[in-house]
């Protein structure tokens, strides 16, 4: 393994989070290839990146000098055989088994002997993606939250077959970056995070759609009642119903724990676009700014 402080890393997927870990990663001082299957996409990406590191620099919390040092690091291509020299690669692609699978059997190829393969997904089994790979041990999953330069969470997740060094790896390197993780050691559906919040916003949404308290009172209710930052219905709209619906259906498909079983209102929400914040419209209205 090279040194911790200066590891080659690649992001697959230049989205929200993909674009976000890249962005951690440069700030700490690692070199960062930034990969995803469209120039547009790279673009949008960095220009996230870009606006973020000024609002820390506006802020105080960045200066612009370590900004542009750190921008200086990140590269962009839409070859993935550019992780050919990563130590670290970590995909942020589109939840769903299918399309990972996919970006993971390319990476077995790709990636250098001892690369530790990383999937940012939040429910997804791990065991599921490493099977796609002839090198399971190496495959862990690394949980950003987003957004991730905000959020100070990263859940680590132990496949079936994830060796101890893999995750000592991705453990230093979560650190390294500032964030606090906590480790996930058997692979259920939807891990820690991603059950808990999934079961509330589920229940919430069921109480919602057959009338028992308003969006308002139920989120109030959590925030007054357990000390939550956020009710789940308002975290839901910050996170996208879509999201939430998709991380429900893949844990009820693994468990069949009704529990996860989402209401009628959250795919109907879906098809008819009110997603959240990001639509301007979810379980509550959000007009542009």
């Amino acid at each position: 393994m090279s040194n911790a402080s200066s590891q080659q890393i690649a992001v697959i997927g230049a989205g929200l989070m993909g674009a976000g870990i890249a962005q951690v990663s440069a700030q700490a001082g690692h070199p960062v290839v930034l990969r995803d299957v469209t120039e547009e996409a790279l673009q949008r990406g960095l220009a996230g990146i870009r606006a973020s590191y000024e609002k820390f620099v506006a802020k105080g919390r960045l200066s612009a000098e370590d900004a542009e040092a750190a921008l200086g690091r990140i590269t962009t291509t839409t070859d993935l055989g550019a992780v050919a020299e990563a130590d670290i690669v970590v995909e942020a692609v589109f939840e769903q088994l299918e399309v990972k699978e996919g970006v993971f059997r390319e990476l077995d190829k790709l990636a250098k002997d001892g690369a530790v393969l990383a999937s940012n997904t939040s429910a997804i089994p791990i065991t599921r993606i490493a099977a796609a790979t002839q090198r399971p041990e190496s495959v862990v999953g690394v949980h950003f939250f987003s957004p991730v330069p905000m959020m100070k969470l990263v859940e680590l997740v132990r496949g079936y077959k994830t060796s101890d060094e893999t995750l000592a790896t991705v453990r230093a390197f979560a650190e390294g970056v500032g964030k606090e993780v906590v480790v996930v050691n058997r692979d259920v559906a939807g891990f820690v995070t991603t059950r808990l919040i999934t079961a509330l916003v589920v229940e919430a949404a069921k109480l919602y759609e057959s009338g028992v308290a308003t969006a308002e009172d139920i989120d109030t209710a959590c925030r007054l009642g357990f000390g939550h930052a956020m009710g789940p219905l308002e975290t839901a709209d910050l996170t996208g119903v879509d999201i939430l619906l998709h991380a429900a259906r893949n844990i009820y498909a693994e468990t069949q724990d009704e529990k996860f079983a989402a209401p009628e209102i959250m795919a109907r929400m879906v098809t008819a676009g009110d997603l959240g914040r990001k639509s301007g419209r979810g379980f509550y209205p959000h007009p542009a700014k």
